[in-house]
């Protein structure tokens, strides 16, 4: 059968793959355009998995919406270019949209069929490292859910709609307005995409952390030579510091530069007419806690000329 630059248009267009793969494989299947596409996955898979080891510290942070609960997720492609990929990004919107109907779980996520689609996330993510040729993993996530009130969100250095490199939520429970409740958890949202705290009060921080500060301090102290009634009191001066710096309803509010967050929610309550009560955060900064392979050029070029 004579394989036609037609027959290599629509199989291009439907599987996203190079021309001379097209035509290898519509000439490996006798030009049947469905087999070809399983002959170009079972190789588009086997490309993928040599690119699993890559390291993918690129990508985007997705949110959704629907209701009064939200999502956020982190999906990691190899290069910034990708990022800026439409078919990649559909992709990012579509996993984050599929999260809101989640517990919120990488796992759950990944094993759910993806929004507007007839395969799971995980699949779907398969398929596009064939297609577009890069390493890329769902690698975070998270979901906030309130009864009554809002889940507000803000993007940081928005890459497009409802994407970008940071990303959170914040959860305000109220039966005041919406719309003014949504509008001061839309400031919060910015202030943590700002200050990155380590918790919403003092007693969710990790009691390692505390520990761990508490020693620090003390050392710091002892090293005055100051009595040991004067050092703990140097000690939890500084604590009360660590508190203000690192928990969210302790920080300064940088909105307003005065009130704590504590405060400005206080504050916000006369606006929506209800209490307001912050039932939690999540803040997912691209790449964070991924090493990130540093390339030396100038050693490839000298390895490159030596072979």
């Amino acid at each position: 059968m004579t394989i036609t630059a037609a027959l290599v248009k629509e199989l291009r267009e439907k599987s996203g793959a190079g021309m001379m793969d097209c035509k290898n494989a519509l000439t490996e299947n006798a030009g049947d355009i469905e087999a070809a596409m399983d002959w170009l996955r079972s190789k588009g898979i086997a490309k993928a998995e040599k690119k699993s080891g890559r390291v993918a510290a690129e990508g985007l942070i997705g949110i959704a919406a629907a209701g009064n609960s939200a999502a956020v997720v982190e999906v990691n492609s190899e290069t910034d270019f990708v990022a800026r990929n439409e078919q990649f990004q559909g992709i990012v919107r579509r996993v984050a949209s599929t999260a809101v109907n989640s517990d919120g779980s990488v796992e759950a996520i990944s094993n759910a069929t993806i929004d507007g689609g007839d395969k799971s996330v995980a699949d779907t993510l398969t398929d596009a490292i064939a297609t577009i040729g890069e390493n890329m993993n769902l690698r975070r996530a998270g979901r906030l859910e309130v009864s009554e009130g809002a889940v507000a969100s803000y993007i940081h250095n928005a890459a497009a709609d409802g994407l970008g490199k940071i990303g959170v939520l914040v959860a305000l429970q109220s039966s005041g307005d919406a719309n003014a409740v949504a509008a001061i958890g839309r400031q919060v949202a910015m202030h943590v995409a700002a200050t990155n705290p380590l918790a919403a009060t003092k007693d969710e921080l990790p009691a390692d952390v505390v520990e761990r500060e508490r020693a620090i301090f003390a050392e710091q102290a002892r090293e005055s030579g100051k009595p040991e009634e004067i050092i703990e009191k140097m000690v939890e001066g500084r604590m009360r510091k660590f508190f203000e710096e690192s928990v969210l309803l302790s920080q300064t509010f940088v909105i307003d530069g005065e009130n704590s967050v504590e405060q400005a929610l206080k504050n916000a309550e006369e606006d929506a007419g209800a209490p307001i009560e912050l039932k939690g955060f999540i803040r997912l900064a691209l790449g964070e806690g991924v090493e990130k392979e540093v390339e030396d050029f100038a050693a490839e070029v000298a390895a490159v000329g030596q072979s």
